[in-house]
């Protein structure tokens, strides 16, 4: 994908969806959220590390403890956050990129930029939302 994309480009409803500016458009933008998130992950990887001597207080451990857990958490979030980053790379590379997986609908430009991972139309995200709560409340 070798499209020459300007610094102030952005994705308008004036052009073919998907074309190969925007599709170089959303490969950047995940490759770049992809490269900050692996950064994160590393620098929480080096915290973890380093911190590793055990705190002499009862109150003091727990506080480590407690960091550690969230820590672990955020970084298993940074991975399958990954996971989705790379599923959309991958949908870029096949030609599915941009249209939602149950309608075969566009997503909207507008919600692909605030959600660049996004697989479904806010329409059907919303119904397989609600579905999702009604199978979780029986």
């Amino acid at each position: 994908m070798g499209v020459d994309l300007p610094s102030n480009y952005r994705p308008s409803e004036d052009e073919p969806f998907m074309n190969e500016r925007q599709l170089a458009y959303f490969r950047l933008k995940l490759l770049t959220w992809r490269g900050e998130i692996l950064h994160e992950t590393n620098e929480t990887l080096k915290h973890l590390q380093e911190d590793t001597t055990p705190e002499p207080d009862i109150a003091d451990r727990a506080t480590a403890e407690t960091e550690r857990t969230l820590e672990l958490r955020t970084r298993d979030r940074q991975r399958k956050l990954i996971a989705k980053i790379d599923a959309a790379l991958r949908r870029i590379e096949d030609g599915s990129y941009g249209y939602c997986e149950v309608t075969g609908d566009p997503i909207s430009l507008k919600r692909l930029e605030a959600r660049p991972i996004a697989t479904m139309t806010l329409e059907a995200q919303e119904r397989h939302e609600r579905r999702e709560k009604i199978y979780r409340d029986e």
